[in-house]
């Protein structure tokens, strides 16, 4: 796998599912992967209220993994260094995952705004032609959010909302997140054992 294929961007953005994105994050690792990852500011709040996440660091986002190897794999930018690595097209990378995704995010990338680190790296993506995963998790959804996402996917992006499926019969919230999370290593053609298929034992 080449460098470019082996990297991947990870957004965290201030809608609920924190669980989403440390799982993520923890297969993504496990798997051998490096993971730029940028947290805006709703999403370290977010991060602290949902999963007790007190620093953005490797031992507090990923306690399950012990391998020092893994451990340096994750790639921590500040959300408001717009100058980063992975806010430029010549970096190159096998996709950028937005999980979960705010209606604020979701609305600063449908129009180009590009003044933190998360979105600007949203607009870099787009702009190469890289897979941009937005996972929006916010509901009802108002007219804006429909036109945002109607924009981002015109623009290349693929909408791939929280909505897990319920045919697994799943018993545990981890298996609902799982769902979700096998969803997404799907979009970014990472081969993975988590259960998201029909007919799936």
């Amino acid at each position: 796998m080449s460098d470019a294929q082996n990297r991947v961007v990870l957004g965290i953005s201030g809608a609920s599912g924190a669980a989403y994105a440390l799982r993520l994050l923890e297969q993504l690792l496990t798997r051998g992967f490096e993971v730029h990852l940028v947290v805006s500011e709703y999403g370290r709040r977010l991060l602290f209220d949902e999963a007790d996440v007190r620093h953005l660091d490797a031992p507090s986002l990923c306690p399950t993994i012990e391998s020092a190897d893994a451990i340096n794999r994750l790639v921590i930018h500040p959300n408001k260094d717009v100058g980063a690595v992975i806010a430029s097209g010549s970096f190159l990378h096998r996709g950028m995952v937005v999980l979960p995704c705010s209606s604020t995010s979701l609305g600063a990338m449908a129009t180009g705004a590009g003044s933190n680190l998360l979105t600007r790296a949203a607009m870099v993506t787009l702009k190469e032609r890289r897979p941009l995963i937005v996972c929006h998790r916010e509901t009802p959804l108002s007219l804006i959010d429909i036109e945002a996402m109607r924009s981002l996917a015109l623009a290349g992006a693929t909408i791939c909302p929280t909505n897990p499926g319920l045919y697994l019969n799943p018993t545990r919230v981890e298996e609902i997140v799982d769902f979700m999370v096998g969803k997404v290593l799907d979009l970014l053609q990472i081969d993975h054992d988590l259960k998201t298929r029909w007919g799936q034992d």
